[in-house]
């Protein structure tokens, strides 16, 4: 059986400098199709989308809504031509309703263990209309992503292999206002046994990586023990925030963290600290601000971006809060009647899209524009980017040969191995 599956083209945040990550929804679906199944993949992202690709099924994985209107596009025209169309993947668990308008099946939920029974009824011809499993799949036995469908010479930028995504964990048991992950992953913090996370990282060609777990703050001897498990393998990675205490960060630094992800809330002196504690174990911190809670007003927004110039951080990045449908800020928004529309396409966190408490949804939108101005006037985020890279090389100081000599030490201490998934 052969499977075209399509991860299709979204719109890119406008100040943002664009490079394309391997996407990871999909490699994780390619783990979950039963053996002697052929998968063709498509990253519209990097690659031209041949709808005369042949197969017996299309697949169209979907992580943002931004990306839900292109992959019902893409949908629209496959099944005109005749072809069964599945979508699935955290756009389509947002968007189920939607989804089925254009599609034959809906697969909501995590797919590893679960979509072997979605081929058998395609293949008999009972293909449901959602496919909803009652529960998770045990992440204790995940099977390894499978990353051969990706074409790696698609993921560089200016000349640089990209990171490799990888999770730890899933789930969430904290429940931030404009996040979906409590309806996506559940409330439950649930680890992967960190020799298992080690062994994967250790089959991936790469030395890079990007950790994207929600939190690696949600249990600290779980943290710690996936620390001391990636330590010997000598790699570098990025991650959300971490257990900002001085032994989670030391660990971290042993453990090759490169730089994070610090969500940046308030002008507090705890914030300086959280951030110069990273800093000091010499770990990059990139500050990630929401525009738009109802708690701001312009003055507000305009001393934290004065805040984050003072502050000694490597890049910035700036949302605009964005009513994801199933989060508590749509909820909030819609019963208030302050969403301004529902064109997905839009809702690409640089853009608002609902009717702020204290200013007009234009002066937002000037506001969101001027902080990225004014935190990139001196220095560009490419120059920036390039600065921090540099580090990162300076850091490493070693060969190729000793990275590999470094996983061949964990493999023979018992951290890397695996049951033949890659």
């Amino acid at each position: 059986m052969r499977i075209h599956l399509v991860y299709p083209a979204w719109p890119k945040m406008p100040h943002q400098t664009r490079f394309d990550l391997p996407p990871h929804g999909p490699v994780c679906f390619a783990s979950s199709v039963p053996p002697g199944t052929e998968i063709v993949f498509t990253d519209e992202n990097v690659q031209p989308l041949d709808f005369e690709t042949e197969s017996d099924l299309v697949c169209i994985s979907m992580m943002l809504t931004c990306q839900a209107p292109r992959g019902w596009e893409i949908a629209d025209e496959f099944r005109r031509r005749g072809r069964t169309v599945i979508v699935g993947g955290i756009a389509a668990m947002l968007h189920a309703e939607e989804c089925a308008m254009h599609a034959d099946s809906v697969f909501v939920g995590e797919a590893e263990g679960f979509f072997s029974q979605t081929i058998d009824d395609f293949k008999n011809g009972r293909l449901r209309r959602f496919y909803r499993p009652e529960s998770f799949p045990d992440v204790t036995e995940l099977p390894f992503a499978d990353r051969s469908i990706l074409d790696y010479d698609c993921y560089t930028y200016k000349g640089v292999r990209m990171v490799d995504l990888i999770h730890g964990s899933r789930g969430c048991r904290f429940n931030c206002y404009p996040c979906c992950v409590p309806m996506l992953g559940g409330r439950k913090f649930r680890p992967r046994p960190p020799a298992r996370v080690a062994a994967e990282i250790a089959s991936v060609d790469n030395d890079r990586f990007f950790l994207v777990d929600n939190s690696l703050a949600q249990d600290r001897d779980w943290v710690l023990a996936l620390f001391k498990a990636l330590a010997p393998l000598d790699i570098h990675w990025i991650s959300h925030p971490l257990f900002n205490t001085d032994q989670v960060v030391e660990a971290a630094a042993a453990a090759g963290c490169w730089y994070v992800y610090q969500a940046v809330y308030d002008m507090s002196e705890k914030t300086r600290n959280r951030i110069r504690r990273l800093k000091d174990h010499g770990i990059g911190v990139e500050g990630t601000v929401l525009l738009g809670l109802d708690d701001q007003t312009e003055d507000d927004v305009l001393r934290m971006v004065d805040f984050l110039l003072e502050l000694d951080l490597d890049l910035a990045e700036f949302t605009v809060l964005t009513p994801f449908p199933h989060s508590k800020a749509y909820e909030d928004l819609e019963r208030e009647g302050r969403i301004l529309h529902k064109d997905w396409s839009r809702y690409t966190a640089s853009e608002v899209v609902f009717q702020p408490k204290h200013m007009t949804p234009g002066r937002l939108q000037e506001l969101h524009d001027y902080a990225w101005e004014a935190f990139y006037r001196d220095e560009s985020q490419q120059q920036r980017m390039f600065r921090l890279f540099m580090k990162l090389m300076k850091k490493q100081g070693r060969s190729d040969a000793g990275r590999r000599r470094g996983r061949r030490c964990a493999a023979s201490n018992g951290v890397a191995g695996s049951n033949g998934e890659s």
